[in-house]
């Protein structure tokens, strides 16, 4: 008798179906686990093998065999401790098999029979919900698994323990239906009341927030780049329904959902400047989703942006343009959302004065030129916005908060943000971009051109600023963005103005 159990394999944001196929047979007494598993997978045996003598079953002494079908695919992770048990326990005899086939399965075992949280239950949850089966899955996971569908006849099975699985199985005891759990909402960081002066780079970051466009802030060490950067979270819209499940998604792929809670905050990521590429882009044995995906829908924060490793740097351009991490692999190709918003801050120099002639150094402005040069004309290109951030004055930090903080911009952004989606009702329904900073194409001229004196202005500015067709079209974006900012129907020759007014010249050498 061959036993089946219902399980997932992950792919990026994708899951494959694996068949867990379990036989009990005449032999010298083995255990061998085929079908391409990594290291976890194959140390599965040792824990089912505990965790079945924990609740008072011993493995009979003949030959057993799991095979992960298709035997093709790499399996990775030790969410196949479960479905190989409940496999097992079925060719044992020891389970009806009828009680376990309407499931898709997953869950780590620990040598006591409890059943650890596993990543990706929440992909998996709706993999079994499109399928028209039934869940079972860790405890602690079950909040994120009752997200994937609202149909109370979607059954899911938290278990906390494997003994009390097979009680719920055999009817001995009832396993409570998991309720759908909301993170806690993050506070959005710094107010823009706690901002001393600089007004241009406020403006910078209210239009950033309003059309989702990336955004570069230079300056001297201590001018409140970081602290700009850790206000806009709190100028961005909520997340809708389907946003907060598409970010909780890549989360639950990194186990970061804590305690099966779905994400209620649109992320804020900021490694450190010695990540590597690997890290930023995702990778690794496993082909983990990376920074850029962690911050899907969110906000990316690189500070000392020269300072990361190049190869880092230049793996970020695909992802800003087309929204999405690939991941190559020999033997697939891993995707991964990657729609993030783009906020670096640098130094003008490596000594970070340089236009303080008190402090620059002798090597300016050739220090400036070989500092800036460490970022590549192209990713330069796809940041919307380029603002500088000057020193602030002693006496300016003297002065009284400012009148207007985060909840006064973030009102603004959101009607900005209103009259673009209305906009984009007009648009076919599988095209729709989320912000001015998507506009693409055709619906990028029709929807946002500027009146006949600011595309000239426009054309002008291209031929003496030199600006690539990408520049030229993330000045109209900004434009856009400004115009709904102002609640004008068509880009004007101010806004033109103003949108080239962020397009930064860099440091001659």
């Amino acid at each position: 008798m061959v036993a089946r159990v219902a399980t997932v394999a992950f792919q990026g944001v994708e899951t494959v179906a694996v068949d867990v196929q379990v036989q009990v047979a005449s032999g010298v007494p083995a255990f061998a686990v085929v079908g391409l598993p990594d290291s976890a997978v194959k140390e599965s045996k040792e824990r089912v093998r505990a965790a079945l003598a924990a609740i008072g079953l011993a493995l009979p002494g003949k030959r057993i065999t799991v095979n992960l079908a298709p035997a093709d695919l790499a399996k990775e992770g030790a969410h196949f401790d479960l479905p190989i048990a409940l496999g097992l326990l079925v060719a044992m005899g020891a389970l009806p098999a009828d009680l376990v086939e309407r499931y898709v399965v997953l869950g780590e075992l620990t040598l006591d029979a409890r059943i650890l949280p596993v990543p990706g239950v929440l992909l998996a949850a709706m993999a079994a919900h499109a399928r028209g089966a039934g869940l079972v899955c860790p405890e602690a996971c079950g909040g994120e698994a009752a997200w994937a569908a609202a149909a109370r006849d979607f059954e899911i099975l938290a278990a906390p323990t494997l003994l009390s699985l097979l009680n719920h199985l055999r009817g001995g005891q009832m396993l409570a239906r998991p309720e759908p759990r909301l993170g806690e909402a993050s506070p959005g960081g710094p107010d823009l009341r706690d901002v001393k002066g600089q007004e241009t780079a406020k403006r910078a970051l209210e239009v950033a927030a309003a059309g989702g466009h990336n955004l570069l802030m230079v300056g001297p060490p201590g001018a409140g780049k970081s602290m700009l950067a850790r206000c806009l979270p709190g100028l961005l819209p909520k997340l809708s329904a389907a946003e907060a499940l598409e970010v909780s998604t890549v989360r639950s792929l990194a186990g970061l959902l804590g305690d099966g809670r779905i994400a209620a905050s649109r992320p804020f990521r900021d490694p450190h400047h010695t990540a590597s590429h690997v890290a930023l882009i995702g990778g690794g044995p496993r082909a983990r989703p990376g920074e850029v995906s962690l911050a899907h829908l969110g906000v990316l924060f690189l500070d000392e942006l020269p300072e990361f490793p190049r190869a880092a740097l230049e793996a970020l351009r695909q992802p800003l343009e087309t929204g999405r991490a690939v991941v190559a692999r020999a033997q697939a190709h891993v995707n991964y959302p990657a729609r993030v918003q783009l906020v670096a801050a640098m130094n003008p120099c490596r000594c970070g004065h340089l236009d303080d002639p008190a402090q620059a150094c002798g090597r300016a402005p050739r220090c400036a030129a070989d500092y800036q040069a460490r970022i590549s004309g192209p990713l330069f290109d796809r940041i919307d916005l380029h603002v500088d951030v000057p020193p602030v004055a002693a006496r300016d930090l003297s002065l009284p908060p400012p009148a207007e903080g985060s909840a006064e911009v973030a009102g603004r952004v959101a009607a900005a943000r209103e009259r673009q989606r209305a906009r984009f009702e007009a648009l076919p329904e599988g095209s729709r971009p989320r912000s001015n900073a998507e506009l693409d194409g055709q619906a990028l001229e029709s929807l946002a051109a500027p009146e006949p004196a600011g595309r000239r202005l426009l054309d002008e500015a291209a031929d003496r600023m030199r600006l690539s067709a990408r520049g030229y079209h993330r000045v109209m974006r900004v434009a856009r963005t400004l115009a709904d900012l102002d609640a004008a129907a068509i880009p004007s020759r101010a806004h033109v103005a103003e949108a080239l007014g962020y397009r930064r010249v860099r440091a001659a050498g």
